[in-house]
């Protein structure tokens, strides 16, 4: 998968692994990093699939259908090429941040939902749930940041709730922060999120 790793200052940090909305690229979301824990490594990751010439982390069969078998195995693509890179680039698989916005969160929480050990813990910007149906590994002790929005026209503020209540009977640790702004990527949702992860 095309990527940027970084290489941060603290190896006793975790790995930030970047998941970029419909649309970008691993460019987008490094700007994030350096607020969330500028001395921990990261890894920003492009989707591998393309909507109309726009990169996206899996298929949808429309706004909001997600294609499950896609989704199924774009998740094992992205855990699998996780357990390449930590090795390629020496970091600790076991202590993997994800930091993702709308395709890219919903692409980080596939990966809970599917690999309980593929992550540390999340935060996910304007996610949906990824599948429904599902008898979820035990996900004790992740914690996970979810921002969403009030008004958001992508992703229903109950789409949000759900997803909070199914990862909290998994047994995860998880906030809930609304925005009012509808699905865009605010500085008070990151700076709400940078405080959480600060107090972890």
């Amino acid at each position: 998968m095309k990527h940027i790793f970084q290489k941060g200052t603290d190896q006793s940090r975790p790995t930030l692994l970047l998941l970029h909305g419909t649309g970008g690229t691993e460019q987008d979301l490094i700007p994030l990093a350096s607020k969330i824990d500028p001395a921990a490594n990261v890894l920003s990751v492009r989707g591998n699939i393309l909507e109309n010439g726009m990169p996206r982390f899996f298929k949808r069969l429309a706004e909001g259908v997600f294609d499950e078998e896609d989704l199924i195995f774009r998740t094992q693509e992205l855990n699998d090429f996780l357990d390449e890179a930590a090795k390629q680039y020496e970091f600790d698989r076991n202590h993997i941040f994800a930091v993702g916005y709308s395709n890219g969160a919903n692409i980080a929480a596939s990966l809970l939902f599917h690999h309980p050990h593929a992550l540390y813990g999340a935060i996910l910007h304007h996610p949906m749930v990824p599948r429904r149906g599902l008898s979820l590994p035990d996900l004790s002790g992740i914690n996970v940041f979810i921002a969403a929005g009030t008004n958001d026209p992508i992703c229903p503020a109950e789409e949000s709730e759900e997803l909070k209540d199914v990862l909290q009977q998994a047994n995860a640790h998880v906030r809930l922060h609304w925005e009012n702004h509808g699905h865009q990527l605010t500085l008070d949702e990151i700076e709400a999120a940078v405080a959480w992860y600060d107090n972890q």
